[in-house]
């Protein structure tokens, strides 16, 4: 009489902010937010770069740093866990934003190589009835 249950959690995150604060002009709070933007992204880049060492059987005793900040800890399971996660990067065509554009491409690069199992979490009685079915 039990019902199997299928449970799912979505994050969607946007990264932007990741400018250069002498081009964007931000002053006061802009400011100190684009800093507190850019720390994060950096703490991002700093477990997408240990996960992904962590893949190619480098570094296997280093533990991530998820809890240097607030997205880290918030993504964990999307990064280092049992899910799928797909990362979207949008890119400038113009030459002025090429630096940006190719540290853009190198995060993504970064970011593709963790590589996750997922796998469907169940109960081990749940496991055994559907298998017996």
């Amino acid at each position: 009489g039990r019902a199997m249950e299928k449970l799912s959690v979505i994050n969607l995150v946007d990264l932007a902010g990741s400018e250069k604060a002498g081009q964007t002009g931000a002053s006061g709070q802009r400011l100190k937010d684009g800093c507190a933007i850019n720390q994060s992204l950096s703490s991002l880049g700093n477990c997408i770069s240990v996960l992904a060492d962590k893949a190619m059987g480098k570094g296997k005793n280093t533990v991530v740093p998820y809890r240097d900040s607030n997205l880290t800890r918030i993504l964990q399971n999307a990064l280092g866990g049992n899910s799928k996660t797909i990362m979207i990067c949008a890119i400038s065509p113009a030459s002025m934003n090429y630096e940006e554009s190719v540290s853009t491409l190198r995060y993504a690069d970064r970011a593709k190589k963790i590589q996750n199992k997922a796998v469907i979490n169940e109960s081990p009685q749940d496991k055994v009835i559907r298998e017996l079915k």
